[in-house]
């Protein structure tokens, strides 16, 4: 049986990892360049993720310019718009304009997701079992949008960066009246914490061999999503 996944399309939404850019709450008690590092390693571990997946289509949205960590097949748009939610918005509306293909959006905060991770998003929205898909973060926010229909307008307006972001983004897609699958929940790399249980949990991943060289830093056990 064909795999539908391949008329998905998956976009990452990044920045590049420049110091005193990126991931400014790791430091302390990381340094701007280590966080960069973290930054980088988190990045390159998503976009071969992406690469893997059984998708037609793969977009790097970015605000910079590409580098090593880039891998052949993306299609690289830049950012537009002020705030997050304004800049997702666009980034959709970009995507649409180049496929109509339902899309999944995906940050660079969280390294450990898998190539069937991304099926399990793609898949429901090619099939018509979803209208979205959706996975929560630890944090509050959340870590993947997917739209069967993208309409750019179900993100814009909704405060990121809160406790409640996710909470809200959820509740605004059930407004709308879509069917909304929901994927395990993760833990994005924001703290030092954060980056020692998400390298812990995904060793031999770039992500967490970069974690290893800059040295321990205090940690908890993760809880793996089944």
């Amino acid at each position: 049986m064909p795999d539908n996944t391949l008329a998905a399309q998956i976009m990452v939404i990044a920045k590049e990892p420049v110091p005193g850019r990126v991931k400014t709450r790791l430091t302390p008690p990381y340094t701007p360049a280590e966080a960069a590092e973290l930054a980088e390693a988190a990045l390159t571990d998503t976009l071969a993720a992406v690469a893997s997946a059984p998708v037609a289509r793969r977009v790097l949205a970015l605000a910079g310019t590409p580098g090593r960590w880039l891998p052949p097949g993306f299609d690289v748009i830049g950012q537009r718009g002020g705030g997050l939610d304004e800049r997702i918005a666009w980034a959709l509306a970009d995507a649409r304009a180049a496929s109509p293909a339902p899309l999944v959006l995906i940050g660079m905060d969280t390294p450990q997701v898998t190539p069937a991770l991304l099926a399990q998003a793609t898949g429901p929205l090619v099939s018509g079992a979803a209208d979205a898909t959706f996975g929560l973060a630890e944090d509050g926010g959340f870590w993947l949008l997917g739209l069967r229909d993208i309409d750019p307008a179900l993100v814009l307006g909704v405060p990121m960066s809160r406790s409640d972001t996710g909470a809200r983004q959820l509740a605004r897609l059930r407004q709308a009246g879509l069917r909304v699958r929901l994927l395990p929940e993760l833990a994005d790399v924001d703290t030092a914490d954060e980056a020692g249980r998400i390298a812990a949990a995904t060793p031999g991943s770039v992500f967490a061999t970069c974690v290893k060289a800059l040295g321990p830093r205090a940690a908890r056990p993760l809880a793996v999503a089944g």
